[in-house]
């Protein structure tokens, strides 16, 4: 089966946004180039009308240019290995793939090999969540971790001490991928495969991690407030810096008070905690 190549040019900090809108409407793999990113969808389930709808709502502010090609079913594993360096968030974790080497200096260590899922740290979001997770304990903790793609947080929360980790995430793709990273970081979980209604969790816990996108935010944020022990921390990214007053306009009814906001490449980052 031959696959659709697209060569998307655009600014860095709509990659993941447009990885994340091109997934829903059959894409299945992508890699991230210095350009922009590369996307591929199976040629004969391509739906050309949703993909330019997608390219025009972010064609402005992203600066968007596309280059089309076609090439046959590629080893994508290698692929993204060509492409994907390890990264660091201060001394506080080294986040690599495995055929790359350990380094010394860091307190902790995540091997992901990311495959086609989402979250290997480079991205604004997930780096600031990781160094926000690094100043809040989580030690004996029970740790919520909504979309989880790779599982990259949920591994995080897992090397922090948390005594019980919750992950899901509503593709296939990131259930298998995040199960071998989980393996890969010694931890003995399943991630689990739906939306936050479908999955459904028990119990209350004392972390909640959701690094999603603003719409699926604004329509889930009672629901992680529901989650919450009181004093439980509630961690949000996946939008930009002007969107917080809207993401605070539905949390500060629910009792959830605004403890810590970063900012990285105009992506914010915050740390609620329930009050």
């Amino acid at each position: 089966m031959d696959y659709l190549e697209f060569k998307i040019s655009c600014r860095e900090e709509f990659r993941e946004i447009l990885i994340a809108e091109l997934s829903e409407i059959g894409f299945d793999s992508f890699l991230e180039t210095e350009e922009g990113i590369d996307v591929y969808a199976p040629s004969d389930s391509f739906d050309r009308e949703s993909f330019e709808g997608v390219l025009s709502q972010y064609q402005d502010a992203a600066s968007i240019s596309v280059k089309e090609g076609k090439v046959a079913k590629v080893n994508w594993n290698e692929e993204w290995e060509k492409n994907y360096d390890p990264i660091s968030v201060g001394d506080l974790v080294y986040v690599r793939a495995s055929f790359h080497p350990s380094q010394a200096g860091f307190q902790h260590e995540i091997v992901i090999n990311p495959k086609m899922s989402f979250g290997t740290g480079h991205h604004a979001t997930t780096y600031q969540m990781l160094k926000l997770q690094g100043e809040v304990d989580h030690q004996g903790k029970r740790v919520l971790d909504v979309g989880s793609g790779t599982g990259i947080l949920a591994i995080m929360a897992h090397l922090l001490g948390a005594k019980e980790i919750q992950a899901f995430d509503i593709d296939d793709w990131c259930l298998d991928n995040g199960n071998e990273n989980f393996a890969l970081n010694g931890m003995d979980i399943q991630m689990g495969l739906g939306t936050i209604r479908d999955v459904n969790p028990s119990g209350l816990f004392d972390i909640v991690l959701a690094n999603i996108n603003k719409n699926v935010l604004l329509n889930e944020i009672p629901i992680y407030a529901g989650l919450l022990k009181p004093d439980g921390f509630l961690f949000l990214s996946g939008f930009y810096t002007p969107d917080v007053d809207d993401l605070m306009e539905i949390a500060s009814p629910l009792g959830l008070k605004l403890e810590k906001q970063s900012e990285r490449n105009q992506w914010a980052a915050l740390v609620l905690r329930n009050s």
